[in-house]
């Protein structure tokens, strides 16, 4: 069972800050210095110095616990708060997403969740650390093996999760931020500290309630297609679980490079960029072709997020019809949105006209 950490502070004359603070029932009350003390000591100077920067933890509708399991977060009392700060790591959490969801029925809209993680890449470095060579690399291919794909194949999920029972589960910056994202979240800040990745998300709306998540090699993506209709698309995994929910925050990080391909993506996974280049990873869209939802030659499809960069005009020309396997673009390779909407609507006006 997750450890729990509750606190209610009295008033303290040296404090200048509001000493309110909620209680479970049935707490003992601490002098208000007790919570930025215990906070210091679970998770350092540095992260009580972030944390403090978007909320005051001595207010009433903030609510700080330290827990791994999300029945503490359900007892709360059912006010809405405007900042609940968990800090025990989130790869200790059993079900992740239940997790946020009931985080995110706890807060009001606009509200702040502060939380931290141990990424795959610090978890890597600290694994390569911790044994000399050679047999640092053994471990570490047996880490990877055993935490990061077990849990992603169906025949051995099962046996991964009666073993760690859920703890220190290996989670990537884009799950982590995509599962955040699904759950109804949008990122505000991020921040490494002591090999921590620290982050403040702010609810927006009701959670997804992804019922069907993908984890598996191949994935099915939802895209605009013909009249408008959102269908599947089939595609090898290129990307980290989840992070097809970040396309928008990463544009609004990294905006977009040459070719329209978004800067810096980092949910693309190294084997991820392996089936770009030669494409492989479309291979599962003539699955699409047979179905009849795409054509071989014709405007690529596009996310919503994606599609609604595009001009009126535009996608009003796209949606008349089915999206292709082959983009006519790069007949002139244009090198920015622009240039690709330039592209698009010759060939559709073209068509049009054929």
């Amino acid at each position: 069972m997750g450890l729990v950490k509750t606190f209610k502070v009295y008033p303290n004359e040296e404090q200048e800050v509001s000493p309110s603070f909620p209680l479970l029932k049935n707490i003992d009350v601490f002098p208000a210095s007790y919570v930025s003390n215990t906070i210091k000591k679970e998770i350092g100077a540095a992260a009580l110095s972030f944390i403090a920067k978007y909320c005051n933890i001595y207010s009433k509708e903030c609510f700080v616990t330290a827990t791994t399991t999300l029945f503490n977060i359900l007892k709360l009392p059912e006010q809405k708060y405007n900042t609940l700060i968990n800090i025990k790591k989130i790869n200790d959490a059993r079900y992740v997403n239940k997790f946020f969801e009931v985080v995110n029925s706890k807060l009001e809209v606009g509200g702040l969740f502060i939380n931290f993680v141990e990424t795959y890449a610090t978890r890597r470095e600290r694994v390569l650390k911790k044994y000399p060579r050679p047999f640092n690399w053994l471990y570490y291919v047996a880490d990877v093996v055993f935490m990061r794909i077990f849990p992603k194949l169906p025949i051995t999920k099962q046996l991964y999760f009666f073993i760690t029972r859920g703890k220190n589960r290996v989670l990537t910056r884009a799950e982590t931020f995509g599962r955040l994202y699904s759950c109804g979240f949008e990122i505000v800040d991020e921040k490494i500290i002591n090999n921590k990745l620290f982050f403040v998300a702010r609810k927006i709306k009701e959670p997804v309630f992804d019922k069907n998540p993908s984890y598996g090699l191949m994935v099915r993506l939802k895209r605009v297609g013909k009249n408008g209709d959102l269908f599947n698309v089939y595609k090898l995994r290129t990307m980290h679980a989840y992070a097809e929910y970040l396309q928008e925050y990463v544009h609004q990080q990294h905006n977009l490079k040459e070719g329209g391909k978004f800067k810096n993506d980092f949910r693309i996974t190294p084997q991820g960029k392996f089936f770009r280049k030669f494409w492989l990873d479309e291979v599962p869209m003539f699955i699409n072709i047979l179905k009849g939802n795409m054509k071989l030659v014709g405007v690529r499809p596009l996310s919503t997020h994606y599609f609604g960069l595009y001009s009126q005009e535009l996608q009003e020309k796209r949606i008349q019809h089915k999206p292709g396997l082959v983009p006519p673009y790069y007949a002139d390779m244009p090198k920015n949105l622009e240039e690709i909407m330039a592209s698009e609507m010759r060939y559709l006006e073209a068509w049009t006209l054929s």
